[in-house]
């Protein structure tokens, strides 16, 4: 089996860039994809993005190298998807790394496995390398599925990623369906919870700087699963940087795969696993809760 392609999504960190791309030469991939987001109007941002730039120079082992180096600022809800999109227009399958994630080299093993192993199963959309858990799947496997994508470190198939809208424009119909009670059975607060948060940034597009949520969506309107290691293979290095986070699950240490893995008997989403992910990185603020039972209450939406 050859290399994983590997994308890398860069801006104007060289730093944190510099670990990543290090672990990337370790691996040593055949093909390296390179989106590079421009500097922003008004902001010091060309030094660094510069800086980031110049590191994929240093390419030293036998690779194809392509860059998608942009003049001007996409942002945050831009500038990562396309950067995905033109990976995929090239690619069957992949490693998608941005700038603060850094894997460990089991990381690669385990992508390489799971997309192999569910590469003609479109159930499976997404292959995660973060363990925010510390192995609680209810099992005892080597992974587990989830409800839940995480993109500290992922992988995917262009077959997945085809589904991807950025403007989340059949997000109505979604909302209308009542499809999230089949996802979330027995779950009202976590079914109204995601489309609340669903439909902001819906309603809300030119003002979420994000894209993952975008993702999450995808993947809850296609029924589709995400795969969840039993072990942590990601580090977040960057949480100083644009989005504050949980710093003692960003400094997670890695964590070694073993060899041979043992797979879950069934697909199906781990619910226990499911409720401490959701209750520990979706759960919302109490003004949350009241909003929730507001909607009860009165059945309007509250959203």
């Amino acid at each position: 089996m050859g290399k994983l392609p590997v994308l890398m999504i860069v801006f104007n960190r060289p730093e944190t860039t510099e670990k990543v791309f290090e672990a990337v030469r370790e691996y040593a991939p055949e093909k390296l994809y390179v989106s590079a987001d421009g500097p922003r109007e008004g902001k010091p941002d060309a030094e660094g993005c510069a800086a980031v730039r110049a590191i994929f120079d240093r390419v030293d082992w036998p690779c194809e190298v392509k860059t998608r180096f942009r003049d001007r600022n996409l942002g945050c809800r831009k500038a990562p998807p396309d950067g995905i999109s033109w990976f995929f227009e090239q690619e069957e399958e992949g490693v998608i790394l941005e700038d603060d994630c850094l894997p460990s080299q089991d990381f690669f093993r385990f992508c390489a496995e799971m997309l192999q192993r569910y590469r003609n199963d479109e159930r499976i959309m997404h292959v995660g390398g973060a363990n925010f858990l510390d192995a609680d799947s209810t099992e005892k496997t080597d992974y587990y599925y989830s409800n839940f994508p995480q993109i500290w470190g992922w992988a995917t198939w262009r077959r997945a990623w085809e589904y991807y809208d950025n403007e989340m424009i059949d997000f109505p119909e979604y909302l209308r369906s009542g499809k999230i009670a089949y996802r979330l059975p027995g779950e009202p607060y976590q079914q109204w919870r995601m489309l609340q948060q669903m439909n902001a940034t819906y309603k809300h597009y030119q003002y979420f700087n994000t894209w993952d949520w975008q993702w999450t969506y995808t993947v809850f309107k296609c029924e589709g699963l995400a795969v969840v290691p039993g072990v942590n293979m990601i580090s977040n290095i960057g949480y100083s940087g644009t989005h504050e986070v949980n710093s003692e699950v960003c400094a997670m240490p890695h964590q070694s795969l073993p060899e041979k893995l043992v797979h879950p008997a069934a697909i199906e989403a781990d619910a226990i696993a499911d409720n401490r992910i959701f209750h520990s990185f979706y759960r919302g603020s109490w003004k949350d809760h009241i909003r929730f039972l507001l909607h009860c209450l009165t059945g309007k939406d509250w959203m």
